[in-house]
């Protein structure tokens, strides 16, 4: 008789976890992903989990479904949990004590399912502190699947109508990261746990997209705003097709702060590479990416009415700055030919991310690092080879409208936040990663 059960003692190794394992196991498209591909998962099974509205409800649908799947589906399970960097759960479940040490296989028929909750529950969680301007609580982990390349045929089908991304490097990366702050400067600013994660899960990300990334940690505004200078002066912008400036600290809404508990102001970031104080840069894709709080308001949720689900979409309305119909001597600069030379508006060509809206504040992981930060480098590791940039950060919304979180404190004790982001781009612009066009 084919023996297609699960070994006995990893059935017993998942059933001793399964309480843990149904509150911290993250099962996201790339553990399904991997299972599937090796063969433990259906199509549809897959499908089916990835349809759970929750994150407890598909580890559950998953645990239930992984007892019946054969010999290798604990094997396949634990090299999925090192892939998707879950080593706290591949550790937990190698380390299980065996009752006698040996291996029988079971039977699909008498197969009997885990003890699992047949209803969420709210498992007992550590307390959380409140830290100011932005709040800390647990999450879900950082994936770290290498970036997938980019096709020669996706390339040829996009780059015509597409922002020109094709040097190499594709441009020059900043990440500045506050963690530690001035305990007499800046005495209400706590020290930001897990912020070393990001700028670390950042600095990865961008490298595999081929940018050179500098990381610069701690510093005051002013140290900021000279680095950012620096970074936006650098003569080598000239050579390259793109730049990205990444912020992570506490903030209010406009500004972030510096070590010191000084603000600096985003708008003067945007201006440091703007057309005018930027030139090298001018007609290039510049992207921004701020974790950060916008205020301390708590988003606690709210019911969705019955009915079909309805999402909209963060957007940014802005006026046109001048009239229409005024003559071409008032959008052209003549030079003595009298042949026009075609202006540029004071700032286009960017793209920023926003870990929360307006007025509201940021959730940060003190181990795994921000909500934010997490879903975005999911989302370029995962679709940035064939998927744009404003199409990948509306993926970010959606992943992170999805998330909840546990802060004691709020109405009933849960929280969700939302992310945004705000475009000038022109052109749609893809990365082409791992793809150097020949010419």
């Amino acid at each position: 008789m084919l023996e297609c059960g699960m070994l006995e003692r990893d059935r017993q190794a998942l059933r001793r976890n399964s309480a843990i394992l149904c509150r911290q196991l993250v099962v996201d498209e790339l553990l399904i992903q991997s299972l599937h591909a090796d063969d433990i998962l259906t199509e549809s099974m897959a499908e089916s989990i990835m349809a759970e509205q929750t994150s407890r409800k598909r580890s559950w649908h998953l645990l239930l479904l992984l007892p019946k799947r054969g010999p290798r589906a604990f094997s396949s399970f634990c090299s999925a949990l090192q892939v998707t960097e879950q080593k706290h759960l591949y550790d937990l479940l190698i380390k299980s004590p065996e009752k006698d040490g040996r291996e029988t296989h079971t039977d699909r028929s008498t197969d009997s399912s885990l003890p699992l909750p047949t209803q969420e529950e709210i498992g007992a969680k550590r307390g959380r502190t409140h830290e100011s301007m932005e709040f800390s609580l647990d999450a879900d982990s950082p994936i770290n699947t290498p970036v997938l390349p980019c096709t020669p045929d996706f390339y040829l089908s996009r780059s015509q109508q597409s922002y020109r991304l094709s040097s190499s490097p594709r441009g020059f990366g900043l990440v500045i990261s506050n963690v530690t702050f001035d305990p007499c400067a800046a005495p209400d600013l706590d020290p930001r746990k897990g912020g070393e994660v990001d700028d670390e899960v950042l600095r990865k990300v961008f490298t595999e997209l081929d940018y050179i990334v500098a990381v610069h940690r701690d510093l005051t505004a002013q140290g900021m705003r000279t680095c950012i200078e620096n970074f936006s002066r650098r003569p080598e912008h000239r050579t390259v097709d793109s730049c990205v400036v990444c912020l992570l600290s506490h903030g209010v809404e406009g500004a972030v702060y510096g070590t010191d508990g000084k603000l600096l102001q985003l708008d003067w970031v945007f201006e440091a590479f703007d057309n005018a104080h930027c030139p090298l840069l001018q007609n290039k894709p510049k992207m921004f990416f701020i974790q950060a709080c916008r205020g301390e308001e708590m988003d606690c949720g709210v019911e969705q009415t019955d009915g079909p689900k309805r999402t909209c979409s963060p957007s940014c309305e802005q006026r046109d700055a001048g009239r229409e119909g005024q003559g071409d001597a008032d959008s052209r600069q003549r030079g003595d030919t009298g042949r026009p030379r075609i202006k540029l508006p004071q700032r286009s060509d960017m793209i920023c991310g926003f870990a929360s809206l307006k007025g509201t504040a940021a959730m940060r992981n003190t181990k795994r690092g921000s909500w934010f930060i997490q879903e975005l480098n999911s989302a370029l590791r995962l679709h940035a080879r064939d998927t744009h940039l404003a199409d990948i950060l509306v993926q970010v919304n959606s992943r992170i409208k999805e998330r909840e979180g546990y802060a004691p404190g709020t109405a009933h004790h849960r929280c969700k936040e939302m992310s945004e982001f705000t475009s000038s781009l022109c052109k749609d612009l893809y990365f082409f990663p791992k793809y150097q066009p020949q010419y």
